[in-house]
């Protein structure tokens, strides 16, 4: 039964940092891709960034290129996201999921959500 928790949410400033931690089980990081997603209110889910193990790649949308760094511990089966330099429009709920897709989408077939954790950027 896979299974993802995220966890390491919380209020940070402007310019700070948080690191994000979605827990794994049911599978391997090898076989499935790991992506975080995020969903502010009002707004559609997005990608933030994707991670193969397997591959040992990664993948990051223009909104976290240079200030995100997705990477994983495989003997924990954890997927990490160190975001820095927060910005006011990065709040929102985020999300880790798998499998997703080379182009960090989710994919079509059977896929599965953790319950998310919440940041907010505030001063």
């Amino acid at each position: 039964q896979v299974q993802l928790v995220e966890s390491g949410g919380g209020l940070v400033q402007p310019g700070g940092s948080l690191r994000l931690a979605c827990a794994t089980s049911g599978f391997t990081l090898d076989w499935y891709d790991v992506g975080w997603f995020r969903q502010a209110p009002g707004k559609e889910r997005e990608a933030v960034a994707c991670i193969s193990v397997g591959d040992a790649s990664t993948y990051y949308t223009d909104s976290a290129k240079g200030r995100f760094n997705i990477f994983a511990d495989k003997a924990k089966n954890t997927v990490y996201l160190q975001m820095n330099s927060l910005k006011p429009e990065d709040p929102a709920v985020y999300y880790c999921s798998a499998p997703t897709t080379p182009a960090c989408t989710v994919v079509r077939g059977p896929h599965h959500w953790g319950q998310g954790t919440q940041v907010t950027v505030s001063s």
